[in-house]
């Protein structure tokens, strides 16, 4: 369980399953939410556990994840690797064979993008890492829409860019609290290589970006006035945090009081509120 990295598949779900009430326009075959979660959480495990065989060096020199099960010797990398790849094999046929091949090959292509582009290639050759690197993140809204529709549209490729724009700002926060471990590791985050003035300051663009697509939905006819109202209310606050971490960046402050992990906490409850309004406002219609 430990190797699949539950929590952060929790966040993953929660953006896949409101986009199945969206393509439906109300509420989707319950059977295919379940295989759909289930596969999704079997391709993301995997994924999971290929970056922690990959990433076992790195995971031994910081403080974050120093107890993770590779680090503390409970699983070899030989069984990490087979379990990681078992997974992976497992997900994509699971998809295949019971939801369509369509969400299939978008799943196994996640988890390759993931492991292969940001875990290999990425990660510790570029401060744009997490960037370009979480666009696996944003892929399980696309999955999402296909297991209903076995199509694509452009609903959710603006959701797929909420969330390629949200993933920065969301993460970089925690970047700027523990940057000392990610510099001791030799993994060239932005706030590892950059002051926290300019972490900010791309963190507010990002923020805007954001805030500004996921406002798309409503004009081009995918939503109505639920989603309008709360994308406006939740992005209000994510700009009025990321303004504040600006602010008090520009002043210097350091330490607890710069108070980055409030803008990280609240992104966590960002995407899990507008995406329960992407799964609401069809029946409000």
């Amino acid at each position: 369980m430990a190797l699949t990295k539950p929590r952060i598949i929790e966040l993953l779900l929660i953006t896949t399953v409101p986009v199945m009430f969206l393509a439906q326009q109300g509420v989707p075959d319950l059977r295919l939410v379940l295989l759909t979660c289930l596969g999704g959480y079997l391709s993301a495990g995997g994924a999971n556990a290929l970056n922690m065989y990959i990433d076992r060096d790195i995971d031994a020199v910081m403080d974050r994840t120093s107890q993770r099960p590779l680090v503390t010797g409970m699983v070899s990398p030989r069984e990490c690797l087979a379990f990681g790849l078992a997974l992976g094999v497992v997900s994509t046929l699971l998809f295949g064979l019971t939801v369509n091949w369509l969400s299939a090959w978008l799943s196994l292509g996640a988890l390759l993008f993931y492991v292969v582009v940001y875990t290999m290639i990425l990660k510790r050759r570029t401060a744009q890492n997490i960037v370009w690197g979480g666009i696996a993140g944003c892929l399980p809204v696309l999955i999402g829409w296909s297991a209903v529709t076995d199509s694509m549209s452009w609903a959710p490729v603006i959701l797929f860019l909420v969330m390629f724009f949200w993933t920065p700002p969301h993460y970089w926060p925690l970047s700027m609290k523990v940057k000392d471990d990610y510099a001791r590791a030799g993994v060239p985050m932005l706030p590892v290589i950059a002051s926290n003035k300019v972490v900010a300051r791309q963190i507010v663009i990002y923020s805007w970006v954001m805030v500004a697509v996921s406002l798309l939905l409503t004009p081009l006819g995918y939503t109505g006035w639920f989603y309008t109202v709360v994308a406006l209310a939740a992005g209000g606050f994510w700009l009025w945090e990321a303004h504040g971490l600006q602010n008090r960046a520009k002043a210097e402050v350091t330490g607890a009081k710069l108070k980055e992990m409030r803008l990280f906490h609240w992104s966590i409850t960002y995407v899990s509120i507008l995406f329960v309004a992407v799964a609401v406002d069809p029946f409000l219609r």
